[in-house]
């Protein structure tokens, strides 16, 4: 069980990079984003919550694994907070790369409340919650600049 835990919670193994593990772990969306945009909205919603507490659960046990909470390791979030940042908008290269940039950017600078969660919330639902709070803050900035350059 405890490899099922961190394989899910590194995103395939991709939180063990050597360098910026958010990041890099944050690639695991754009697959996921490809695949689950052709769903109808309930459908998305409907699997995106689901894999929103196999989220909560898989950070959870991995910080109690490596004995830190949020470990850098830890990249199943940015894959929650990502699908946010895209939810409902149709793939194309443009938006899902649009998409990452705004997503990390606000993962990055944690913004409230996202930073509340990130430094009082110190379990498996804090360590996902700042990014789904990252992930709506993405998607409104991504969902303007696609306004405003009429993509």
């Amino acid at each position: 069980m405890r490899h099922f835990i961190l394989f899910l919670s590194s995103n395939a193994g991709l939180g063990y990079s050597p360098l910026a593990p958010g990041t890099v772990g944050t690639l695991a969306g754009i697959p996921a984003f490809y695949l689950m945009a052709a769903l109808p909205a309930p459908l998305y919603l409907v699997t995106w919550t689901g894999l929103l507490f196999l989220s909560f659960w898989a950070a959870g046990q991995a910080g109690k694994i490596y004995g830190v909470v949020d470990d850098g390791r830890i990249v199943i979030d940015e894959l929650v907070g990502y699908l946010v940042t895209v939810a409902f908008l149709p793939f194309s290269w443009t938006t899902a790369i649009l998409g990452f940039f705004l997503f990390r950017l606000f993962d990055i600078s944690k913004p409230p409340p996202a930073s509340w969660f990130d430094k009082k919330v110190k379990n498996g639902y804090g360590v996902v919650l700042d990014d789904v709070v990252a992930g709506l803050y993405g998607a409104l900035a991504l969902r303007l600049v696609l306004y405003l350059v009429g993509a």
